[in-house]
């Protein structure tokens, strides 16, 4: 347990250096190592495809302040991320939990490709078999590249 609080301490002191304000730092290293943790875990809605860990967005900042306060308070991660899905949504998880939602999300794609396939394995199955022309279209085509009229 000594070895997992001291490198979480010598994780939030490495983790100092990252911050842009000194005075947005928790004074507790293990806390803030925390909070850095959570923070790569969380999107930056301004940006989209960052994590708030590597925006200089407004609004960045404001959800660092955010998870800080709430590690600041002794939330466990879990409750943190539930705070900010229920007031941002699941959007703001840069890895979303799994629900039914997004599992029909994921499954969709697949099954439309499925059911197509079937669908035209099912068309090229029951398609009439080719059959030869008759004696009379035979020469009714000769005519027709001929250019005459049959």
């Amino acid at each position: 347990m000594r070895l997992r609080a001291g490198l979480a301490a010598l994780a939030g002191v490495l983790c100092i250096a990252a911050a842009s304000d000194p005075a947005d730092r928790l004074p507790d290293p293990a806390q803030e190592a925390r909070a850095r943790a959570i923070f790569r875990e969380v999107r930056c809605l301004v940006c989209q495809n960052e994590s708030i860990d590597d925006s200089e967005a407004d609004l960045a900042r404001d959800l660092r302040q955010i998870v800080r306060e709430q590690v600041k308070a002794g939330r466990s991660e879990g409750q943190i991320k539930r705070f900010l899905t229920d007031r941002y949504g699941e959007f703001v998880l840069l890895t979303p939990s799994f629900s039914l939602g997004n599992l029909a999300l994921w499954i969709g794609p697949f099954l439309v490709v499925l059911a197509g396939g079937g669908l035209l394995f099912a068309r090229l199955r029951n398609r009439a078999p080719d059959t030869e022309l008759s004696a009379e279209e035979a020469e009714r085509l000769e005519h027709l590249g001929k250019g005459e009229t049959p």
